[in-house]
């Protein structure tokens, strides 16, 4: 009986960081939604990543054939553009822009408002004022015609698009982060861990960060789509990338000047933009089930 208590209690155990990830991703690979999105952003960002090797023709420079070929032309699954420049190219390319342009904003603006929003609630008091009156400001206005107005004045570009929409993101997920922080905070265990004696570092990395995380990680998963909306939406109105450069918003912005003769011009990457939003939401939508203990049961 000594023996079998001294195996068991050498017998290593699995860590409990180890279960809940196993969970997480079970309670993920069922919801068939949440895989759809997945398989789709992994075809966008995996036909962008190998654009050199996978794209059939150089999206700058113009095929021989006819301009506003049609979708099914021999050599051009779907079609040519205004300029005979081939469609699926530009939108293989153009992937690289606007998926950059969706994520890097998101993510820069998570960053920035974990550390705000985590002052904000963990502090309160004056400073928890200050932020957050300073960041209703942003509210006043609607995110993409803020974002319109602050590219207005420091001018188009890439770069300038990306902190654009991360300047205008920010506000809205530090509003997430402090709401998460708020209620985390006056738990027991966060009494318990500050009664022993733990500094407030302590405290906001080891208990605070990784209760806040997976509210702020669903949200912002939710707004690369939208990010990657935006983002057309500028490009679309010159404020973004600049012509010849592929981007999708830029490629609906050119054939709205054709859609009468070539629908499709304008439609195929109106499609794709739609697309590739509908499936970052269905992965934050998967996110937020798989992360929350009530929806497992």
């Amino acid at each position: 009986m000594a023996t079998v208590l001294a195996m068991e209690e050498t017998r290593p155990r699995p860590r409990r960081g180890a279960g809940r990830f196993t969970a997480f991703l079970r309670a993920f690979i069922r919801d068939r939604q949440a895989l759809a999105g997945l398989v789709i952003v992994a075809i966008a960002g995996g036909a962008a990543a190998a654009a050199p090797l996978v794209s059939p023709w150089d999206p700058l420079k113009s095929v021989e054939v006819d301009r506003l070929s049609p979708p099914g032309t021999p050599g051009h699954l779907l079609g040519t553009d205004e300029q005979g420049r081939d469609i699926l190219s530009r939108l293989i390319w153009g992937g690289r822009i606007s998926l950059l342009v969706g994520i890097v904003p998101t993510v820069a603006a998570g960053i920035v408002a974990l550390l705000l929003g985590l002052v904000a609630g963990y502090r309160e008091g004056l400073l928890d004022h200050l932020i957050m009156r300073v960041l209703d400001v942003f509210f006043a206005f609607p995110l993409v015609l803020l974002a319109i107005a602050i590219v207005g004045v420091i001018g188009p570009g890439v770069g300038n698009q990306m902190f654009a929409l991360a300047v205008v993101l920010a506000p809205y997920s530090t509003r997430v982060v402090r709401t998460a922080t708020l209620s985390v905070k006056p738990l027991e265990f966060v009494e318990a861990v500050r009664a022993l004696g733990a500094g407030s570092g302590r405290v906001l990395w080891r208990h605070l960060v990784p209760n806040v995380l997976p509210p702020l990680l669903v949200y912002t998963s939710t707004l690369v789509g939208l990010m990657i909306v935006a983002s057309s939406g500028l490009s679309f109105l010159g404020l973004g990338v600049q012509p010849p450069t592929p981007d999708w918003g830029v490629m609906v912005g050119s054939g709205r000047l054709v859609i009468y003769r070539a629908a499709h011009v304008a439609t195929i990457p109106g499609v794709i933009i739609v697309v590739v939003a509908l499936g970052f939401n269905f992965i934050g939508d998967g996110l937020r089930e798989a992360l929350d203990p009530r929806a497992r049961q």
